[in-house]
């Protein structure tokens, strides 16, 4: 990963995944959205919108990657060769262990969200404040969700939460001092499992403090479907 200077973090895209539930033959990433722009490219210029035209961004690349490598030239890249076999933990995993030494925000790259999202963000990013990116407005039984402690905090983040306060959007930072808790646990949970779950853990064993960012009044949508994708192409 490139070494970025003090005003641009370290910007991670999780896209080494089959995307099988889409149905389509290139990285789900690449799938192109009414506007004639790629997801992944959408994420790109909401990233500069919000970081500057010199943000350094790193995708974590698998299945088909030669495509992603193909239309992002200017980025890193971090090879997941265990893309078929392994979940979005080791994937970031990978990404954490290549970074440098500060935080690390990091995105899904199957999400199409508003740029206000990130700007929203930013001043966490700058404050190094560990955070979650939520929706208030929807809680649905197969998406990651999320309850807080008193102060407000994360508490439990994962698909099996009971009584959740909304979902998290897919949209996460972690600060430089807590970012070794969270490549400890990521590289203790199951291939299986998603970066929720090291999260989680950090938060239950090493206290780390994890603040839900509000951004329920924006879109943000993660296209797993096709039905996805349609709803995703009425913002764009």
């Amino acid at each position: 990963m490139s070494k970025t200077d003090s005003t641009s973090p370290q910007i991670v895209i999780l896209a080494a995944g089959l995307g099988s539930r889409l149905g389509r033959s290139l990285p789900k990433a690449l799938t192109e959205l009414s506007d004639g722009r790629t997801i992944m490219q959408q994420q790109f210029d909401n990233i500069r919108s919000a970081f500057g035209p010199d943000a350094r961004i790193t995708v974590v690349v698998g299945y088909k990657f030669e495509h992603i490598v193909e239309a992002f030239p200017t980025a890193s890249f971090v090879y997941n060769e265990q893309y078929d076999q392994t979940n979005t933990s080791k994937s970031l995993l990978r990404a954490l262990r290549a970074s440098t030494s500060g935080g690390v925000l990091w995105m899904n790259g199957d999400v199409v969200f508003d740029p206000e999202a990130l700007r929203r963000a930013s001043r966490l990013v700058r404050d190094e404040q560990s955070f979650v990116t939520v929706n208030t407005s929807k809680v649905s039984d197969e998406e990651v969700k999320y309850t807080t402690t008193a102060e407000g905090y994360i508490s439990q983040l994962s698909k099996q939460v009971v009584g959740g306060l909304g979902e998290a959007v897919g949209i996460n930072f972690v600060s430089k001092a807590d970012k070794p808790a969270l490549v400890r646990q990521l590289a203790k949970v199951d291939a299986q499992d998603y970066f929720e779950r090291g999260i989680e853990l950090a938060i239950e064993q090493d206290g780390l403090l994890c603040e839900p960012v509000d951004i329920s009044d924006l879109y943000a949508v993660e296209v797993d479907f096709a039905e996805d994708l349609e709803r995703a192409n009425l913002f764009v």
